[in-house]
């Protein structure tokens, strides 16, 4: 059964069922008001007012349109960037359809998106040009307009130029909620990429449900700006709360962004949680600082018991050195231990997890500040319902999703469409379980699911998450082998050059702690890295006989 939950109300602002609602909605209450921050053309760090962005965001919508791009589909391929947002703006704003494509893929699958996609335009900048060449000379792809990123400054004014020629504003043109507005290729691990699209309202109506149970302050945004996440993590959430980010141009540099902005918060993969989590305790361990930390921990755990909070006031140095300001982490895109939830907690950091995917838009349920679980991935947005489809004797089953923030469908695949629906419900394909609150907690993909020959479901994701938290793993990998669950390991051997030795002991120590069905029974080790897709998750599929 589906599961309603009462959620406290942080913003209030008028109902909205279209992105360009949302975009034009932060123009007008934030004019004057600092909206983004970034490094520009040549290098120097740049402030754009709402106002600005505005400005930047008409003008090259109009361009688009004068150049009979209305209706169209008009792709992006380009670093992230403050010039990335402002062209997606202008194609969302209008009645035209974004197509936002990650820069991490080869040239060869870029090209064949946008044969497949049958999109007329893209923008580019000039680290693709390889890729941009291979469009060109491939008859099948239909691409009319080829517009560099690096012109943006000259395409705004040519959009101004032809207001002030008397062209009919393109802002005028009505954009309905059930338009296509965008087409997303997921990055799965397994099988080729399906073309999620997601109407106008899909997607606003995910962010305003999202705005409306969290609230936030200035944030860092370092998320690729092709990926669903960023968008109601940090564009449109910014653009509902008028409030400011810095772009960061790489996840390598977040130590020094987080230092120099100062966010109030970010969102992150757990990857990103885990790793500013093992830092903090490395750093102590080296300076000699452990026992003190674990003394003060103590400490503030026996105070907060009692009503007391002296967390960011005791663990200062820690804050600090994450930028002073940072109170939350909006967290989301794979299974995270508790384990690295309570800990930030401790030091007085939230982390408020959540579960999506790319076909609700993508937030489905999220922790709210003032009612959160450790473990779970929190209560069912206010656009969607959450029930759990044939759930086996420990409550877990298949998420099935629906409401306002699903997707249209999956572009020119009418088979795979019909394929992800039970009625009305969108089968997500992953597992998990509802607790007597509705709090969902995710146990793993349905298509890695190990089935032992006892019936029993196991979920490498989990077993993954718990093997990760062994201090000298950098990367491990669940699988059934000769119908024994097998983990494969990568150590990292030049911190711990006798790693494999402990590797054993460890596992069992473990092992211990779970139930007998659940542990592991063979244990490998690796040399390389496992090949992993863009957005840097493992591929599960690999030949694991030539690895």
């Amino acid at each position: 059964m589906s599961k309603k939950n009462k959620y406290r109300s942080f913003a209030q602002f008028p109902e909205m069922h279209t992105v360009k609602e949302i975009v034009l909605y932060g123009a007008e209450h934030g004019k004057d008001k600092k909206q983004y921050m970034f490094e520009n053309f040549d290098g120097e760090v740049e402030t754009k007012t709402f106002g600005q962005v505005f400005h930047d965001v008409h003008g090259f919508g109009q361009m688009l349109y004068t150049r009979g791009l209305r209706g169209k589909k008009v792709a992006i391929l380009s670093e992230n960037s403050y010039y990335w947002i402002g062209v997606y703006y202008a194609i969302i704003t209008g009645k035209m359809t974004a197509i936002p494509l990650d820069p991490k893929l080869h040239a060869e699958d870029l090209t064949e998106l946008m044969m497949r996609s049958a999109c007329d335009a893209i923008v580019y900048s000039k680290s693709y040009e390889d890729a941009i060449a291979m469009m060109q000379a491939d008859e099948n792809v239909r691409l009319t307009e080829y517009i560099r990123i690096e012109d943006f400054y000259t395409l705004v004014q040519e959009g101004h130029d032809a207001l002030e020629n008397g062209a009919e504003d393109y802002l005028r043109d009505e954009v309905l909620p059930d338009d296509l507005a965008f087409i997303v290729y997921t990055s799965g691990t397994t099988g080729k990429s399906k073309g999620v699209m997601l109407s106008q309202n899909n997607v606003a109506s995910d962010a305003t449900a999202a705005v409306r149970v969290m609230t936030g302050g200035h944030a860092i945004g370092f998320l690729p700006l092709h990926h669903t996440f960023s968008w109601v993590g940090a564009l449109f959430t910014g653009c509902l709360l008028t409030n400011w980010g810095y772009i960061c141009t790489s996840i390598k540099d977040i130590q020094k962004d987080l230092r120099t902005y100062h966010p109030q918060n970010f969102s992150a993969v757990p990857l990103v949680v885990e790793t500013i989590y093992d830092r903090i305790w490395k750093t102590a361990q080296k300076g000699g600082q452990e026992e003190k930390l674990q003394k003060g921990l103590r400490i503030s755990r026996f105070l907060l018991s009692h009503g007391i909070d002296v967390r960011r006031k005791l663990f200062r140095r820690i804050i600090d050195n994450l930028g002073g300001n940072l109170e939350m982490i909006v967290c989301g895109g794979a299974y995270m231990d508790e384990k690295y939830e309570r800990g930030m907690y401790d030091f007085g950091i939230q982390i408020v997890n959540g579960y999506g995917i790319t076909e609700c838009s993508p937030a489905v349920t999220c922790n709210r500040l003032d009612n959160f679980r450790f473990g779970s991935v929190g209560l069912p947005l206010p656009c969607c319902e959450v029930t759990i489809h044939e759930p086996d004797e420990e409550g877990v089953g298949e998420i099935y999703v629906r409401g306002s923030n699903v997707m249209l469908g999956y572009y020119d695949e009418p088979e795979a469409t019909a394929e992800a629906f039970d009625g009305d419900w969108f089968k997500t394909g992953d597992y998990g379980y509802m607790d007597a609150d509705g709090f969902l907690y995710f146990r793993g993909r349905k298509k890695n699911l190990i089935i032992l020959s006892n019936g029993k479901n196991v979920s490498p994701e989990e077993l993954e998450d718990k093997l990760s938290t062994i201090a000298y793993v950098k990367e491990v990998l669940v699988y059934e082998e000769d119908k024994r669950i097998t983990a494969e390991f990568f150590l990292d051997t030049e911190n711990v050059p006798d790693a494999a030795d402990h590797l054993h002991g460890d596992v069992d120590a473990l092992n211990s702690k779970l139930p007998s069905y659940k542990r592991i029974s063979r244990i490998k080790t690796r040399d390389e890295e496992f090949p992993k897709t863009t957005s840097l998750k493992i591929i599960r599929n690999y030949d694991k006989r030539n690895p």
